[in-house]
């Protein structure tokens, strides 16, 4: 879609149980996580044609990130607790990486570390970007079943947004927490506008929380914006600081996050 017009200008198919996107800019790429059928698309930015198909080495492929300093894809299998890594030039596996649990969402430093919630271990892994190993195991306790991840690159902090309606804010020099805020239910994104210093979850109850960052250690809720029910992840544009949360219309029952949305009410 064009975020100025909010036109569709084309539709990628055959991305069975689509879960994630990742851009690859410096290679005019992108790369699709498909669920259902263990596969990643690549296709080309410009011409929004597909490259090719590629098949991961575990099992529903769920979250997905690349990392411009190594050129690699790292995806991650949230039914075998494990990442398949692409080389983005080649479009070749070239690694497998064992993770302690499920893995959620991922954000890169750009410098070599990649950090990787870990939903059923309520942890967070760091994977070294060169040699494709992991580092650390983090716990972000009290912080329970974390799903979106971001980075605030310059203050060495990560934003892990919880199960338990809760964003726990850790120190990637030493992997401590130093600070938790509370946030709507059902969340599953967050983002962090570095021009702003704000952090926005997306919750799948029908609100984002809009938390301020008054210091690298000191954060405090600044208001909650009412959205559409559904509306749980997140995208914010760097340039015009404009949020976008993908959501559709959805029955009563069962809960929000359990419920299949009806046909052509995507928004």
């Amino acid at each position: 879609m064009d975020i100025k017009s909010g036109t569709l200008l084309s539709t990628i198919a055959d991305t069975k149980g689509v879960h994630g996107i990742t851009i690859a800019n410096d290679l005019n790429k992108g790369f699709i996580s498909n669920g259902k059928d263990t596969s990643v698309t690549v296709f080309n930015l410009k011409t929004l044609e597909v490259i090719t198909k590629i098949k991961v080495t575990g099992v529903n492929p769920d979250a997905i990130l690349y990392d411009e300093f190594s050129h690699k894809v790292f995806v991650y299998n949230g039914r075998t607790d494990n990442a398949t890594v692409i080389d983005a030039n080649t479009n070749k596996v070239v690694e497998t990486i064992k993770l302690e649990g499920k893995p959620e969402f991922s954000v890169t430093d750009g410098k070599g570390n990649i950090y990787v919630n870990i939903e059923d271990k309520n942890s967070i892994t760091l994977v070294n970007a060169t040699t494709l190993k992991v580092e650390k195991n983090w716990s972000i306790a009290p912080g329970e079943e974390p799903t979106g991840l971001a980075l605030d690159n310059k203050n060495n902090r990560l934003f892990s947004v919880c199960g338990n309606n809760m964003m726990v804010v850790i120190n990637t020099e030493d992997g401590k927490v130093v600070a938790t805020v509370p946030i709507g239910e059902g969340c599953d994104g967050v983002a962090f506008d570095e021009v702003k210093k704000r952090i926005f979850t997306s919750n799948g109850e029908g609100t984002i929380t809009v938390i301020k960052q008054e210091n690298e250690n000191k954060y405090s809720v600044l208001e909650t914006i009412t959205t559409q029910k559904g509306a749980r992840t997140i995208a914010l544009s760097k340039t015009t600081h404009q949020l976008f949360l993908p959501t559709a219309e959805y029955g009563e029952t069962p809960p929000v996050t359990k419920r299949k949305s009806k046909t052509s009410t995507f928004n």
